[in-house]
């Protein structure tokens, strides 16, 4: 009875379009009033959710992101990119790829690179002529590679559900990540020669030299980051919070594009974007709490291994699985409603913990470029002004990329695990 509760209020909430986080706390709550657990283990169950150190590396990550969004990062990274690639036809398209991939290093998330890009490259595809179908869905699949390769919130968020290694993770996500981005490139090439869309101008050493010393500070940021962690110099929450200093004092006192009229600012978006991802979190553990009290997790696992012991199939269908839900739910939530669920499943296939963090975060990262719900494809589409719908045809090759390298991911484990073991 609880679970119909449970699931029915979820299912009515989500289609009505009501945020997230208040659909996972309302549903949980409508059935705690329809059940006899007492209303008191609400706000413990809500605090409890939030009371993590691992957690905490979140906000700061998120002020991190936010100082670098301020602090002229980004056209520092585009510029070191185009002067990479600038001789080579449609070299925006890959400017945009190669971008994605560096950015995704800094800031951790998928749908803030794809604003940041988009903001800088599609005005200026559009001024080449570039189709402006094309340059949206390019923006928005490069920009959402953030949430694969470190420091991404989905696997920080991973890594505290599942109790894995955040340092063996982040590291894990780098190969993928890469792969990923020079498909984009590759497919990028390919439309350019089809187009003729037109180069940059010339690659000379001195120009990537010095492009590339205006970038340096940003470009180590990653490396900090994943060296540290990985080390042992620091954990993910002391990493996040170097990380904001670093980004700081580059941006304050070696770029000098911060002021202290901007810190106002700076903190409240970050603060916002905390606020937010904490009350998802809150509610999530809420829900998923009622779930793993109803022992419902447990006999989805059953299940499952009741369709067929074939761990090829199975992996499939958990692969499936993954790509619808993420085709409704953001990252954050879809991880810790799923990774309490179906990591044991794959665990019992011989699955690594890390391994399948990435499966998991590939599959959600898809969810971004897939209607209803693809967050980092609805802010490409009003950047750019290109309907959900045409945009949604330009990305099937991106799909088809993506999609491709998880295959690789799900059973070549080496691609995840040859750092981490």
């Amino acid at each position: 009875m609880m679970g119909a509760i449970l699931f029915g209020t979820f299912v009515v909430l989500l289609v009505l379009g009501v945020p997230i986080g208040f659909v996972l706390a309302l549903s949980s709550i409508g059935a705690m009033l329809a059940s006899d657990y007492p209303i008191v283990v609400l706000s413990q169950r809500l605090f409890t959710a939030l009371d993590s150190f691992p957690f905490m590396a979140i906000p700061l990550f998120m002020l991190a992101g936010s100082i670098m969004g301020h602090g002229g990062i980004t056209r520092r990274i585009i510029d070191f990119a185009l002067s990479i690639v600038g001789n080579i036809k449609g070299a925006l398209g890959h400017v945009v790829a190669t971008s994605g991939i560096m950015m995704g290093g800094i800031s951790g998330s998928g749908v803030a690179d794809t604003a940041a890009l988009g903001s800088v490259m599609v005005p200026e595809m559009k001024k080449r002529k570039y189709d402006a179908g094309f340059s949206a869905a390019l923006v928005a699949a490069s920009g959402s590679i953030g949430l694969i390769i470190p420091p991404s919130i989905a696997l920080i968020i991973y890594g505290v559900t599942t109790q894995s290694s955040i340092g063996d993770l982040f590291v894990a996500g780098i190969i993928p990540g890469v792969l990923i981005g020079l498909g984009f490139f590759v497919y990028s090439y390919f439309v350019a020669k089809r187009k003729n869309y037109p180069k940059e101008g010339k690659v000379s050493l001195k120009g990537v030299w010095t492009s590339f010393k205006r970038a340096a500070f940003a470009l180590a940021m990653p490396v900090i980051i994943i060296v540290g962690i990985r080390g042992g110099a620091f954990t993910a929450t002391e990493g996040g919070a170097i990380i904001a200093v670093y980004a700081f004092i580059i941006s304050a006192f070696v770029y000098k594009e911060i002021k202290l009229k901007d810190l106002p600012k700076i903190f409240f978006d970050a603060a916002l974007s905390t606020a937010i991802i904490s009350t998802i979190i809150a509610a999530t553990s809420l829900f998923g709490w009622l779930l793993s009290s109803e022992q419902i997790p447990q006999q989805i696992t059953s299940t499952l291994l009741s369709i067929t012991d074939n761990p090829i199939l199975l992996l499939l269908i958990i692969n499936l699985i993954l790509l619808v839900v993420g085709m409704f739910l953001d990252s954050g939530p879809a991880i810790m409603l799923l990774a309490p669920i179906l990591a044991p499943v794959a665990g019992s296939l011989g699955v690594d913990p890390v391994q399948f963090g990435l499966v998991m975060v590939i599959n959600l990262t898809i969810g971004l470029l897939t209607p209803p719900v693809g967050t980092s494809m609805y802010v490409a589409s009003n950047i750019s002004g290109v309907p959900i719908m045409e945009l949604s045809k330009k990305l099937l090759p991106f799909w088809v990329i993506m999609i491709a390298v998880l295959m690789l991911v799900t059973f070549v484990p080496e691609i995840t695990t040859i750092f981490t073991k």
